[in-house]
């Protein structure tokens, strides 16, 4: 599945993989308070949908929402992992690995494209899971980044030529960072 960057319903696809993009889902991670995006179960059927995984009405209850959750920490500690050069955590690969071995929706091409078998939330969390070792164990693994915005924790995968891009969005946080350097710049002339 192609990562689609952008804001969709309310959520933020900026890292360029189903897994780090699900990550996003709690917010302000750099923040005394933190912002939880999927906090109903409707809230996670959202994001299957604004993330192009469920073209259909997905019934999702306090547990899937619960495992969801967990998964999704897992993810993203495993993902800081990669980035700060660590062991990646045991715990976190097992979790990892029992979702991953889940099945998957399945890919259906007719004349009007690709679409996806209709599929319920641990088919869905499956794919997240598998979108995340086949990223956090794949070629891409010393791509994987953490945006150097302030207050800004999203996790991405780099694919710039240099291998050496800092912000989740030129627009949004690297837009922050090049004023704050101006403002100080002729602040101290």
């Amino acid at each position: 599945m192609e990562p689609m960057l952008g804001d969709r319903d309310g959520f933020r696809f900026r890292g360029g993989s189903l897994a780090l993009d699900f990550t996003a889902t709690l917010a302000a991670r750099k923040r005394e308070q933190t912002r939880e995006m999927l906090e109903t179960p409707r809230d996670l059927a959202r994001w299957f949908a604004a993330a192009g995984l469920a073209v259909h009405e997905v019934n999702v209850t306090e547990d899937d929402l619960a495992a969801a959750r967990a998964l999704r920490e897992a993810l993203y500690r495993l993902a800081l992992a990669r980035v700060g050069g660590a062991p990646l955590p045991a715990a976190d690969r097992r979790l990892l690995n029992r979702h991953a071995a889940l099945a998957t929706p399945a890919p259906r091409l007719d004349a009007a494209g690709v679409h996806w078998s209709r599929a319920e939330t641990p088919a869905l969390l499956a794919a997240i899971a598998r979108a995340g070792v086949e990223l956090l164990g794949g070629p891409l693994a010393d791509r994987v980044r953490q945006c150097s915005g302030r207050w800004c924790a999203i996790l991405f995968v780099d694919m710039s030529r240099s291998g050496h891009r800092k912000w989740c969005s030129m627009s949004g946080c690297g837009n922050k960072a090049k004023v704050a350097t101006f403002r100080e710049r002729n602040r101290t002339e």
